[in-house]
C-alpha cells in the first residue's frame, strides 16, 4: 500500500516542521524502523496473538480489514503505519488510498480499517504512540484470506472405450485450497482423486457421465464445477425375442440396443431389407430401440427375421423369427346329461327323454 503523499508532507512542510514527532517517523530507515518495532507493545486489538484476518470473497466490497490500537491518558500522539508508509497521524490522512479510512480516535482506541481488502493488503500495520517518555509500538499482522476459486477447468470430453482420459482443474485462494474428483453416479463412492489431475486409463462405459471438481480451503464454502466425460462403444443388442402370432392378427418384433453415439437400426428378411412405409409394415426406430409391426399377418410373413444395429464403431445384429401360433379350441365332451352352453332347451328336454327311455327298455328285457 503506497502513499506518495507521506514523502512529499515530510519534504518542505510547515506542518511537518512543527510536528517533530511526525519528522521522526518520516526519517526513520527500514533498519531504524525495525529496531523501532523491538520495543515493548501496547496490548492491541482484536486478538491476544495480535493477528488479524480479513476474508476476502469475490465480492471484494463486503471485505474489511479492521486494526485496533488501544491506548490511555499517558498517550500525547497516534500513528498508523503500513511498511514504510504513514496511514494515519492522528486525525489527519497521509495515504491516498480511499479504501483506508479512520475508524476511531479516543482516549481508548485509535483504529483503521481497509476496505475492499486485497492480497497486496497483507503484511505488517503498526501502530506508533508518543508518551511523556519515549514513543512506543504495537505491531499488527493482516493475513488476507482468498475464498476457492477454480481458475481452469477441462472441457467435456468424447473418447472411444479403451481410451486415456486426463482431467485437470485448477484453483486459487489463500489458504491453498484442496482440490478432489469424484464421479457422479449411483455406484461410485467417495472421491477417486484428491489432486489437480485425474487419470483414467482404459476407461470403460461404465466411467461414462459427470466428474465434478471440488476446491475449498474453509474460508467459504466449497466450490464446484463438473466435466462430462462421453465414452463412445459399439452397438450391443440386449434384447431380440421370436414371437408367435395367428393369421391376420397384428404381429411386433422387437430389438433393443445399447450404443454411443446412438445406433441405427435396419431389418432384413432372409436377404431382403424392409422398407419404412412397405405395404403392411412399419418400421419405429428410436434412440435405443427398433419396433417392426406387423398389422395384418398373412401367410408370407412367416419366416426369418435379423435386425442390424449399428454405428460408426461398429455393428451387430440378432435374428428372430415371426412364426404362426395356433389356437386349438377345446370341444367339451356332450355325454348323457352334458349341457352345451350355446343351444337352446331343447337340447335339455331330448337329453332328459334318453335318460328315460333307458330304464323303460331295461324292464321290458326281464318280461
Amino acid at each position: 500500500m503506497g502513499c506518495q503523499r507521506e514523502k512529499v508532507l515530510c519534504e518542505g512542510s510547515k506542518r511537518c516542521r512543527r510536528e517533530a514527532w511526525v519528522q521522526a517517523l518520516c526519517k526513520l530507515t527500514g533498519r531504524r524502523r525495525a529496531a523501532l518495532l523491538g520495543v515493548p507493545a501496547l496490548p492491541m486489538v482484536p486478538s491476544p496473538a495480535q493477528r488479524a484476518a480479513c476474508r476476502q470473497t469475490q465480492h471484494c466490497t463486503e471485505s474489511r480489514g479492521t486494526a485496533a490500537c488501544s491506548v490511555d491518558n499517558r498517550v500525547t500522539r497516534v500513528a498508523w503505519l503500513n511498511r514504510s508508509s504513514i496511514l494515519y497521524a492522528g486525525n489527519d490522512k497521509w495515504c491516498l488510498d480511499p479504501r483506508v479510512v479512520l475508524l476511531a480516535n479516543t482516549k481508548t482506541q485509535y483504529s483503521i480499517q481497509i476496505h475492499d481488502v486485497d492480497v497486496y493488503d497483507e503484511g505488517p500495520y503498526t501502530c506508533s504512540v508518543q508518551t511523556d517518555n519515549h514513543p512506543k509500538t504495537s505491531r499488527v499482522h493482516l493475513i488476507v484470506q482468498v475464498s476457492p476459486k477454480i481458475t481452469e477447468i477441462s472441457s467435456d470430453i468424447s473418447i472411444n472405450e479403451g481410451g486415456n482420459v486426463s482431467l485437470t482443474c485448477i484453483a486459487t485462494g489463500r489458504p491453498d485450497p484442496t482440490i478432489t474428483w469424484r464421479h457422479i453416479s449411483p455406484k461410485a463412492v467417495g472421491f477417486i482423486s484428491e489432486d489437480e489431475y485425474l487419470e483414467i486409463t482404459g476407461i470403460t462405459r461404465e466411467q461414462s457421465g459427470e466428474y465434478e471438481c471440488s476446491a475449498s480451503n474453509d474460508v467459504a464454502a466449497p466450490v464446484v464445477q463438473r466435466v462430462k466425460v462421453t465414452v463412445n462403444y459399439p452397438p450391443y443388442i440386449s434384447d431380440a425375442k421370436s414371437t408367435g402370432v395367428p393369421v391376420g392378427q397384428k404381429g411386433i418384433l422387437m430389438c433393443e440396443a445399447s450404443a454411443v453415439p446412438s445406433a441405427d437400426f435396419q431389418w432384413y428378411k432372409d436377404d431382403k431389407r424392409l422398407a419404412e412405409g412397405q405395404k403392411g409394415l412399419k418400421v419405429e426406430n428410436k434412440a435405443f430401440f427398433s419396433r417392426l409391426t406387423f398389422f395384418n399377418v398373412s401367410e408370407q410373413d412367416y419366416g426369418n427375421y435379423t435386425c442390424v444395429a449399428s454405428n460408426q464403431l461398429g455393428n451387430t445384429n440378432a435374428s428372430m423369427i415371426l412364426y404362426e401360433e395356433t389356437t386349438t379350441a377345446l370341444t367339451p365332451w356332450k355325454g348323457p346329461g352334458a349341457v352345451h352352453d350355446g343351444n337352446s332347451g331343447a337340447w335339455r328336454r331330448g337329453s332328459c327323454a334318453w335318460l328315460l327311455a333307458l330304464p323303460l327298455a331295461q324292464l321290458a328285457r326281464q318280461f
